[in-house]
Order: structure tokens, then sequence, then C-alpha cells
């Protein structure tokens, strides 16, 4: 330390100096504001980009929660529909076994007015057939009883007979 106080030389201090104060001085005159306006620069770009990125994540969650709102009311206008559907089909089915029961029904007593008309025609037709084979009988019976005189008188007499008994 003794030898940089030796060879120490105040004219060359003062010119070091004196450059180092022109440096700096062309310095902030040229490369110090610009080098700060980049800074400031860099520095609002980077505010901006995370304001734009809080904003982003806030309009992503606006967006998500409009999302779910959308979704949850697909789903409830798919399960009103479907209930609709359910409802249509139920009341359809319900409609169609009514007309199908009204139907047979109506086939079950168009069966039975048949069938009565049919039994009536039969029972109507049989007595018909037993009258007339009734007759045909006695007509028979009457001829051959009638025929001969002493027949005659015996059949009147057993009907005499027939008729105080009772």
């Amino acid at each position: 330390m003794d030898q940089l106080l030796n060879d120490f030389s105040p004219g060359l201090f003062i010119m070091q100096t004196v450059l180092l104060l022109v440096l700096i001085l062309l310095m902030v005159k040229f490369a110090w504001k610009p080098i700060l306006k980049s800074l400031d620069d860099r520095e609002e770009g980077i505010q901006g980009a995370l304001e734009a990125a809080e904003k982003a994540r806030i309009d992503m969650q606006n967006l998500q929660a409009d999302n779910e709102k959308a979704l949850q009311q697909a789903r409830e206008e798919r399960d009103g529909m479907l209930k609709e559907a359910r409802e249509i089909r139920a009341k359809m089915i319900a409609e169609a076994e009514g007309d199908a029961k009204s139907q047979a029904d109506k086939i079950i007593l168009q069966a039975q007015e048949a069938i009565a008309a049919e039994k009536r025609a039969a029972v109507a037709e049989l007595k018909s057939q037993v009258a007339e084979l009734s007759l045909q009988i006695a007509e028979k019976v009457v001829k051959e009883e009638l025929s001969d005189k002493n027949k005659q008188m015996q059949y009147v007499d057993k009907m005499l007979q027939d008729a105080t008994l009772n």
C-alpha cells in the first residue's frame, strides 16, 4: 500500500475521475434511459401477462361454471323428456289395453248373442220337429185306434175311466 501512495499522481486521478464521470454521463444519456425503459416495458409486459393470465383464469372459471350450468340444464331437459316419453308410453299402453279389452268384451258379447240366437233357433226348430213328429204319431195312433168300431168303444170307455179316476 505504501507503494500505491508513492506512485499516486493527482493529475492522473483527476483525469480518470473526469473520464469516469463522462462515461457515466454518456451511459445515463444514451444507455441508461433505454435500459430503464426496456426494464419498465418488460415489467409492464410481465404485469400485463399476469393480469391477462388472471383474467383468463377467471374467464375459464366462469366458462366452466356456465358449462356446468348448461350441462345441468341439458340433463334436466333430458330427464323431463324421458319422463314425458314414459308417461306417453304408459298412456298409449293403457289406451291400447282399454281398446283391446273393449273390443274383446264386444266380441264376447256378440258371440254370446250369436250363441243365444242359435240356441233359440235350435230350440224352436226342435219344438217344431217334435210337434210335427207328435202330430204324425198321434195321427197314426188315432187312425189305427179309430179304424175299428170296437176299438173306438174301448178307447172311449178307457178315456172315461181315466177321467173319472182323476
